[in-house]
């Protein structure tokens, strides 16, 4: 009996030895050099600075992702269930403005006032104010448009500058936005792309590639540079909207791409230009130390995929926005240890308030200036 035994644990313990080495995913883990993490010190010493905040009921909605103030002054924000809500800047008078059918993530006005939508299932939308949507892209090169992430419009050229997080994994096929976004972060292949829509030719190009997902995107005063947020590496960069199809990931040294924002406490999300010269950026989620230890060890992140998700290394609940100038000087760092109001994307400041974007919040959290 014992013999017996002995034997169907060895056969079990194979079975689970070859599951977790062999069992197919759908990564395809890549090396990489985390930096060391300097954890909350300097300019993102700790704090409570975005604790207790007020909310705004949305009722049965959730994942007030991304903030506008539209030209009729009314708040815009997007949630999971695909709606476009609308309301007065104080919460009351809500309603659904739109559906797309897909999952809106950043989005813009352009100077007709039409609401300019980067939708990761359906791409590039435009939505007018009679609330006609039309397709505007959602493909480059013959390829498509897997996650469109964040936009921003210029206001001079009109020209609108987006975000395609990763052409590896579509939140179309792969459960949603956050279920594809975890993917291609843990497989840190850095496919992200920047494209540019010229809306007076209808075409799109490619302005920059080879980002760990490539999510907010925002334009310098000049509208000159553009700002991307790296989240798969902890960065932020600075673009030039003249580059064509530049290479950032090849480790060269290229005048028209720079990091400006390097070695980030948490992991960067959606990019919102503030008041006096500012531009704010959510840390959706803190740094892991056990991700950054598997950072260099691509077969333990395969086998980390084959673990039930309850045993994923899914980093804290840790609430931070942080303000820094065009020139990468931090100007404010806003924390909330508890994380009560969870995945912080960015901030929405307008002369009253600030409101604060989250990926999963299931109210509209605002501060008061």
């Amino acid at each position: 009996m014992l013999k017996k035994t002995l034997a169907a644990f060895g056969l079990l313990l194979l079975a689970a030895i070859a599951y977790l080495a062999l069992w197919p995913v759908p990564v395809r883990p890549v090396v990489w050099s985390a930096p060391t993490d300097p954890g909350y010190t300097g300019a993102f010493a700790v704090n409570d600075h975005l604790a207790q905040l007020n909310m705004i009921d949305l009722g049965r909605e959730e994942g007030p992702e991304h903030i506008v103030i539209g030209p009729d002054g009314k708040l815009y924000t997007t949630v999971l269930s695909g709606n476009i809500l609308r309301m007065n800047p104080d919460g009351s008078a809500q309603e659904a403005f739109v559906n797309t059918g897909g999952r809106v993530l950043g989005f813009d006005f352009d100077s007709s006032g039409n609401l300019i939508a980067a939708d990761a299932i359906k791409g590039l939308l435009s939505i007018s104010p009679s609330k006609q949507i039309t397709v505007l892209a959602n493909q480059v090169d013959g390829q498509p448009i897997r996650y469109a992430d964040g936009v921003v419009v210029a206001r001079g050229s009109g020209t609108m500058y987006f975000t395609d997080a990763s052409t590896r994994f579509a939140p179309a096929e792969w459960g949603g936005t956050f279920e594809a976004s975890v993917l291609d972060i843990l497989e840190q292949s850095a496919t992200g792309r920047v494209l540019a829509y010229d809306p007076a030719t209808k075409a799109t190009r490619v302005v920059a590639r080879g980002l760990a997902f490539a999510n907010g995107i925002a334009l310098s005063a000049d509208e000159k540079s553009l700002f991307v947020a790296e989240t798969g590496k902890y960065r932020v960069w600075k673009i030039g909207i003249d580059a064509s199809n530049l290479d950032v990931g090849a480790g060269t040294a290229n005048p028209q791409a720079a990091v400006l924002l390097d070695n980030l406490p948490g992991y960067p999300d959606n990019l919102m230009r503030g008041l006096d010269g500012k531009i704010w950026v959510g840390l959706v989620k803190p740094r892991n130390p056990t991700i950054d230890k598997l950072a260099n060890k691509p077969f333990l992140r395969s086998v980390t995929m084959r673990l039930p998700r309850s045993l994923w290394p899914v980093p804290k609940a840790y609430g931070h926005v942080v303000a820094f100038s065009e020139d990468g000087k931090v100007l404010a760092s806003m924390q909330d240890a508890t994380g009560a109001y969870p995945e912080t994307t960015a901030v929405t400041e307008t002369r009253d308030r600030l409101y604060v974007q989250s990926l999963h919040a299931k109210g509209l959290g605002w501060l008061k200036r």
